[in-house]
């Protein structure tokens, strides 16, 4: 089930958080970046402000047998000049664990959903140039690329913009 997120769901929403992107990153960005300064004590705080102050929808992938948290994800209006119009995806990652189980591709339904909900109709994400399995899952789901980059300054990486209308 997807639910949103609560202040209770902060540490496990961390964990998932840092251990995804050690995964989906690892060859990307630097060793140094994931493993020294990326930890889930440090992400705990941005977390709670996500959902305190509501800057972001953020939702959890709860498995309903056992309750762990297997996914999250932060959805809201695209921030890009030229897409006001648009409902962005700011973050989605499963646990590790949990990869190509489904789960990222019901939080992605639900997104657009919610988005639709909203009226919009124009889906907007940035993935990493380099993640290949992000490119490629959101190809698989009818995303395409618009051309548009810029440089993800906490990793100083270049990102892609992908779009679907």
């Amino acid at each position: 089930m997807i639910r949103e997120a609560t202040i209770k769901d902060a540490a496990r929403i961390a964990e998932i958080d840092v251990n995804s992107c050690r995964y989906a990153y690892k060859g990307i960005v630097s060793d140094e970046c994931l493993f020294k300064d990326l930890s889930v004590e440090g992400r705990v705080p941005s977390v709670e402000r996500w959902i305190n102050e509501k800057f972001f929808e953020i939702y959890v992938y709860e498995d309903s047998d056992t309750g762990l948290i297997k996914g999250m994800m932060g959805i809201g209006e695209c921030g890009d000049e030229d897409k006001k119009q648009s409902f962005e995806l700011h973050f989605i990652y499963v646990d590790p664990e949990y990869v190509r189980a489904g789960i990222g591709s019901e939080m992605l339904k639900l997104f657009e959903s919610k988005g639709k909900e909203k009226g919009f109709s124009e889906f907007v994400v940035w993935v990493l140039e380099e993640n290949q399995m992000g490119r490629n899952f959101y190809e698989k789901n009818g995303y395409r690329t618009d051309g548009k980059d810029k440089i993800f300054k906490r990793w100083n990486k270049r990102e892609i913009r992908y779009v679907k209308k």
